[in-house]
């Protein structure tokens, strides 16, 4: 280690500028600027007038014409479609009214049908309930003529017990007869 060299040998500081700061706020240089800054500016304004201008303007043409086009072809669109709306609610309209009159005429037919039914079915009560009054009547006379063929033969019975003598079938009708009339 002893044969080492120092590690720093010097250093030189570089010599001041003569004119320090920031070259675009020299005013030595403000001419050649505003020189330079017209000319760039002439050029832009040269090139974008004759060459960008001209186009922006072609395409902002073109689209306007496509969006008036457009605006065209929506408002047809639209009147078509109020159309057909139109033509739709009046075929909707013709429908229902269609379908009311096919209601009101199935109604009345089967109005008429159950009238009819109803007619046929009270006919065929009525005839079944004169049948089975009828019946009823016949059912009554026999119960009755049997009750009263009974009323005898418990008379003749009951005489030919108490007395010992039998009693003719004849007085025995004539005698339950009398008892019913009552």
């Amino acid at each position: 280690m002893a044969d080492a060299a120092p590690a720093t040998a010097g250093t030189v500081a570089p010599s001041q500028p003569e004119n320090p700061g920031f070259p675009p706020f020299k005013y030595e240089t403000f001419p050649s600027q505003l020189f330079w800054l017209t000319i760039t500016f002439a050029f832009l304004f040269v090139v974008l007038w004759r060459l960008a201008g001209p186009r922006i303007q072609s395409v902002i043409a073109a689209r306007r014409d496509q969006i008036n086009n457009d605006i065209r072809i929506a408002d047809q669109f639209r009147k078509d479609a109020e159309s057909a709306s139109a033509a739709y609610e009046t075929a909707l309209a013709g429908a229902r009214a269609r379908a009311q009159k096919l209601a009101e005429e199935n109604r009345k037919v089967i109005d008429d049908r159950i009238n009819q039914a109803k007619a046929n079915a009270d006919a065929d009560a009525q005839k079944s309930l004169a049948a089975a009054e009828a019946q009823i009547a016949r059912m009554r006379e026999e119960a009755r003529v049997h009750v009263l063929r009974a009323a005898q033969d418990a008379a003749i019975e009951i005489v030919t017990r108490l007395i010992g003598a039998p009693v003719a079938e004849t007085e025995a009708a004539d005698a339950v007869r009398m008892t019913t009339e009552r």
